[in-house]
């Protein structure tokens, strides 16, 4: 059986970067040297801290006392570190009521002392709190909030872990580029700062995302380097999630005995360190291992005390795992309906998470087996068709490409096969006439015995032909869908892009909102210490800033109230409808859009942008959205072409894009013009072709200008065409009808 790679308890604070155990022996001793008791606290919380990476019990023991010294010298701060401690330990155990109980008190606190280090560690909890129970949205949003704060306030040793943290989110989402983006900025941090604990964490992590990636070699190079770190500095739970996760990939290698071995090295050692989640974790993988070596009774009792340990820490996955690893071991001794409960109740932990997966489709195609062979056709197929979804969830375009391609070469080995019989059919029968001729030379009998034979042969050729016909009719339709299907893959990648731009566009003066508005609380702060003294003079002038601020929230906040009206004025239009628009205007706006998107994919690459845009223009009629696509998809060629002649030169180059609009002829023209590396003609001729691309597998499906060309010369009457010269540049100009002629294909 196949379970998931564990990503539990990676959600963790950052300490120092000796070994562990070296460390708390020096806290001790500066405890025990403390001159304050507030001193002692704070030295205490931070032995907490390292408690939480080697005993969860003691970590939770001590953080309590701590709690409780806290508020009886009531001391904020250490109380607010001592519950965030507590929450951490509380997570980790499964215990999330608790957890929650806390992070919101040490909320309040630090944001009402104020304290930005506190807050941040405080959201990146929440962090841990949300990725806990698989809710990877809620758990991203609040370590952006963290990463906010620490990058504003150049916490850099936090950010080091902020980065790592919200890397597993991405990893869960099956994000992997965005994973491995946020986690080798945190490997460069650690590396910097000789952090060589977050330096075993991040290898682990990143063993995770190769893993998924299917890139086994460089996953098995990853989860020993962490073992490697883990060991020198002593860090228990990067051990055990190593050896747990070196499990699955000896799974995938299907070397099931040492899939088990580990399994159970890391079940051992999640026990000794009260980590209860990742120990019923590797009991089901464990299980599982057994049920393929068919040891059915070792395997039935270890998957069952997995979900006795899974239900206690309360942790979703875990639990799904637990029940799923249970049901499994069932199906295979053929035991379906006993199985059935299990996992049934295996997928409803799932019910409130955003979490599927290839092994929660293998956990639905299982149970629709189990209810095939009990007779329940119905909830069988019903299962079935959740694991289909699923399987098509994780369909990448390659393999729709890879589809497509399948489908036209066998189309095309059936129209050879069919060339091939019909050639065969015609020498058959023109060896048959012959024969027959010179036999009727002889005899009249055998004239008709062979014109007989000839005439049965030729009816078995077509029904061979029709046989032939047919098939190749169903490939074509089969071809069709598929085409289909890519068309409106390609669509919603053109919909992804103005998306990504819009929101973009509005993050600026959301950001000028967010500072302003920090900035005005804190000097509402200052205002009120003013007041107190007594101070009338610097009170007004505070309170003058203060004035200045909000108008300056409430013009940024005006800017984006008029981006957010103006996308849906273009979005009140089906694609079937056409309005009355500005072309220099909407060219220059679907430009601005475009771009925010390329820089938010690549924020070294800059462009220069040239307008000699016409604004008296007449207004013409046409289809915003369709419009928009055709010039998105322009100038994401131009930002790619421009990028890759930079890469040629070696950043000796400054891309440029020029827009001009003019009118001709009773047609609005728009030239877009990039000096990158143009195109030489084999390659100009075939760029509207439908599948036709150059960029590498994976980048793109050749279908961006061909349905441009079908929404420009088809849907709006106008014409498309471009001129280029290689290594110098390419120009698309389009010509769009001023009269109300066109129409929406």
């Amino acid at each position: 059986m196949k379970l998931a790679i564990v990503v539990l308890s990676f959600f963790i604070l950052k300490s120092a970067t000796y070994a562990q155990n070296t460390q708390i022996d020096s806290l001790n001793r500066l405890i025990r040297q403390a001159t304050t008791d507030t001193a002692s606290i704070n030295l205490t919380n931070s032995k907490i801290r390292l408690l939480i990476r080697i005993n969860l019990d003691s970590a939770e023991t001590l953080g309590l006392a701590t709690l409780q010294k806290s508020k009886s010298l009531r001391y904020s701060y250490g109380e607010a570190a001592a519950r965030i401690n507590l929450a951490s330990t509380y997570i980790m155990k499964g215990n999330f009521k608790k957890a929650s109980e806390n992070m919101n008190i040490a909320q309040k606190i630090f944001l009402d002392i104020p304290d930005s280090l506190g807050l941040s560690n405080t959201y990146s909890t929440y962090g841990m709190y949300y990725g806990m129970q698989s809710k990877y949205d809620s758990s991203i949003t609040n370590l952006e909030k963290a990463i906010s704060i620490a990058e504003r306030n150049k916490f850099e040793e936090r950010l080091a872990t902020y980065y790592g943290n919200i890397a597993i989110g991405y990893q869960m989402q099956a994000n992997f580029i965005k994973a491995l983006e946020y986690q080798q900025k945190s490997l460069n941090l650690a590396i910097a700062n000789k952090d060589v604990s977050n330096q075993a964490y991040i290898r682990l992590n990143m063993g995770l995302v190769f893993a998924n990636m299917k890139d086994t070699l460089r996953a098995r190079q990853s989860l020993l380097e962490s073992i490697r770190l883990a060991k020198q500095e002593g860090i228990k739970n990067v051990e055990l999630y190593a050896y747990s996760n070196l499990a699955n990939l000896y799974s995938q290698k299907k070397d099931v005995q040492k899939e088990y071995e580990f399994a159970m090295k890391a079940a051992q050692l999640g026990q000794e360190m009260g980590d209860y989640g990742i120990q019923a974790a590797s009991l089901s993988k464990a299980a599982g291992s057994l049920a393929t070596m068919r040891q059915f009774p070792a395997a039935t009792a270890l998957a069952k005390k997995a979900i006795i340990i899974a239900d206690s820490s309360g942790q979703t996955y875990n639990r799904y795992q637990a029940y799923s690893s249970l049901g499994y071991v069932l199906r295979l001794q053929n035991q379906y309906k006993a199985a059935i409960p299990y996992l049934e109740k295996s997928v409803a932990f799932l019910e409130k998470t955003d979490l599927y997966n290839e092994e929660v489709g293998n956990t639905y195609q299982h149970l629709s087996y189990c209810y095939e062979k009990t007779g329940n056709f119905s909830k069988a197929l019903t299962f079935f068709k959740n694991s289909a979804q699923i399987a098509d969830s994780v369909l990448s375009r390659d393999n729709i490409r890879r589809v497509t391609e399948l489908s036209m070469n066998y189309e095309f080995n059936k129209k050879q096969e069919t060339q091939r019989i019909e050639q065969k059919n015609k020498d058959a029968i023109t060896q048959a006439r012959q024969l027959a001729l010179i036999v009727g030379l002889v005899l009249s009998f055998s004239l008709a015995a062979v014109a007989f034979w000839a005439y049965r042969q030729k009816q078995l050729a077509n029904a061979q032909l029709q046989t032939q016909k047919e098939e190749i009719e169903n490939t074509l339709t089969t071809l069709k869908r598929t085409q289909a299907q890519l068309i409106l893959s390609e669509k919603m990648a053109s919909l992804g892009e103005l998306t990504a731009g819009i929101a973009h566009e509005i993050q600026n003066p959301l950001n000028f909102v967010n500072n302003f508005s920090e900035v005005s609380a804190e000097l509402l702060d200052e205002l009120a210490e003013e007041m107190l003294k007594g101070d009338t003079d610097e009170a007004l002038a505070i309170v003058g800033d203060v004035k200045e601020n909000l108008q300056k929230i409430n013009h940024h906040g005006k800017r984006a109230d008029f981006i957010v009206k103006g996308m849906l004025e273009h979005s009140r239009s089906s694609s079937g409808e056409k309005k009355t628009l500005d072309i220099s205007k909407l060219t220059q706006e679907y430009y601005r859009l475009a771009y925010q998107n390329i820089r938010a994919k690549d924020k070294e690459y800059t462009a220069n942008l040239i307008t000699e845009l016409n604004n008296d223009l007449p207004k013409i009629e046409v289809s915003p959205l369709e419009l928009g696509r055709v010039l998105v998809n322009v100038f994401n060629n131009a930002f790619y072409a421009t990028k890759q002649k930079k890469a040629q030169l070696n950043g000796q180059y400054q891309p440029e894009i020029k827009i001009t609009t003019s009118q001709k002829n009773g047609y609005a023209v728009i030239h877009i013009r990039d000096n990158g590396t143009g195109m030489p003609e084999n390659i100009k001729s075939k760029i509207f072709q439908p599948f036709f691309t150059t960029k590498p597998t994976g980048q793109g499906t050749g279908l961006g200008l061909s349905l441009s060309y079908d929404i420009i010369t088809k849907g709006h009457q106008g014409q498309i065409e471009v001129k280029t010269e290689p290594g110098e540049y390419t120009e698309f100009i389009i010509n769009l009808p001023q009269t109300a002629k066109s129409r929406l294909v």
